[in-house]
């Protein structure tokens, strides 16, 4: 029997009088919470605050500095209830709920390779670096602090930030996608940049109501359950398209195509470093493309384009699945993590650095109920229902938001937040979006 790990919480504290490197912005106020005819007691305000490497301003602190620590990016003031955005390799059924009603607010978070973004009541706001046209601008310098994207006319539901390029899902249920597009990963039949936010034109019928990008390659999901598949295919068969519909330049594939070889409607997809997954509504996980490092968790290193069912895990019911470059995580129904694939950065969170063969719980998490999950390239995190934080993997980039931790953290650690001045109550952590080398969260602070 596995003994279970004792989670590291590690303490810090700092004076009233600390300097502050940068002011968070009011990103957004709720105009009814000034009007006086109304109750100000469901007012509360949300912080979205980042951490890790900084070179590319992908902190949006306005510097290039890295932060050891969480610090606030922008402030958001808003009135109950408020929900969380579709968030890629989630089941909808199990985020607060689909699409934006009533003058109700969204928000979302992501991390791209070197960039970020925030998506609050159907507006964009991305910032870091603007290589390929990343940022949607029309042009690539780099933008240092959070900056609203004026190109995309309807609201925005959620995005997805992939290496060099950005997608953005629409409430109308179009997706749009920008940046670097030599890989294919843009969907547009071509393979230039595109420098501002240009609307995929599938051969899909109806609305796409989900969708998930990593660094090269870019999966949606029509409302009908069908998964379409573009972008970056080395020969691993991470399309999930077979062999005759492979890529049709260069390695990769810039013309978005349905995976026939899936059996059942899907509802939920996640995009690893080179191999993809979807969730079935009833959550049953399947998965394809390449396995060298057991990325698949079935057992053995044969990988490949047919989609197979994840054996190990069709007892439970997976609501949430999220991939780093050679590992994977899912979250069950009881708040529950399991993890597999590459170890040797601590990724796994088993307290060792091990490659996992099979999906396997997280023991050092087993006293918590997890209501959230996310990777990175080698990093890993998780959100309890009591608005903890906690990450663990890779910590080469100050990623893990605990200073003085080995470059390899194979154990779930806490993440604490510095209280600064300002009034505003503790930090209940709502979400977290990973990079390759730094990280966001979206906090309660009311």
């Amino acid at each position: 029997m596995l003994l279970r790990q004792r989670l590291t919480t590690l303490t810090r504290s700092v004076s009233s009088s600390s300097p502050t490197r940068y002011k968070a912005p009011t990103l957004y106020k709720n105009p009814e919470i000034d009007n006086p005819n109304e109750d100000r007691k469901n007012a509360v305000t949300l912080q979205v605050l980042s951490w890790g490497r900084g070179a590319s301003g992908q902190l949006g602190v306005g510097t290039e500095e890295s932060g050891l620590y969480p610090g606030p990016v922008a402030n958001l003031i808003l009135s109950e209830p408020y929900f969380l955005a579709q968030t890629p390799g989630k089941l909808v059924s199990d985020c607060n709920r689909d699409g934006n009603k009533n003058g109700e607010v969204d928000i979302g978070i992501s991390c791209g390779l070197f960039h970020s973004g925030l998506v609050v009541n159907g507006k964009l706001w991305i910032w870091g670096k603007g290589d390929g046209g990343r940022l949607g601008f029309g042009h690539e310098d780099a933008a240092f602090v959070p900056t609203l994207n004026p190109y995309l006319d309807d609201p925005v539901r959620c995005i997805a930030l992939g290496g060099v390029h950005s997608v953005a899902l629409t409430s109308l249920g179009q997706l749009f996608t920008w940046g670097y597009g030599g890989f294919g990963a843009l969907g547009h039949s071509v393979y230039h940049r595109e420098l501002f936010p240009r609307l995929v034109e599938g051969a899909w019928e109806g609305k796409i109501k989900h969708m998930a990008t990593s660094g090269m390659h870019t999966a949606a999901i029509t409302e009908s359950g069908e998964l379409y598949t573009w972008g970056r295919d080395e020969g691993e068969g991470r399309l999930g398209l077979g062999p005759g519909r492979g890529p049709n330049e260069a390695g990769g594939l810039s013309i978005p195509s349905k995976v026939k070889a899936l059996p059942v409607p899907v509802a939920a997809v996640s995009c690893g470093g080179f191999f993809t997954m979807v969730l079935t509504e009833e959550g049953q996980l399947w998965n394809w493309g390449a396995n060298s490092n057991y990325e698949l968790g079935r057992g053995d290193r044969v990988g490949g384009w047919k989609p197979k069912l994840l054996p190990n895990l069709e007892d439970v019911r997976i609501i949430q699945i999220a991939n780093g470059g050679y590992h994977s995580l899912a979250l069950t129904d009881d708040g529950k993590v399991f993890s597999w694939g590459y170890g040797g950065h601590g990724q796994l969170g088993h307290s060792f650095t091990q490659n996992q063969k099979v999906p396997m719980v997280i023991e050092a998490l087993a006293d918590e109920f997890v209501t959230h999950i996310a990777c990175g390239g080698s990093t890993s995190a998780a959100v309890t229902e009591k608005g903890k934080l906690y990450m663990w993997g890779n910590a080469k980039d100050s990623q893990l938001g605990v200073p003085g931790l080995p470059v390899v953290q194979p154990c779930p650690v806490e993440v604490n937040f510095l209280m600064e001045d300002g009034g505003l109550g503790s930090h209940h952590v709502l979400s977290v979006a990973v990079g390759a080398s730094h990280a966001m969260c979206l906090v309660l602070r009311s």
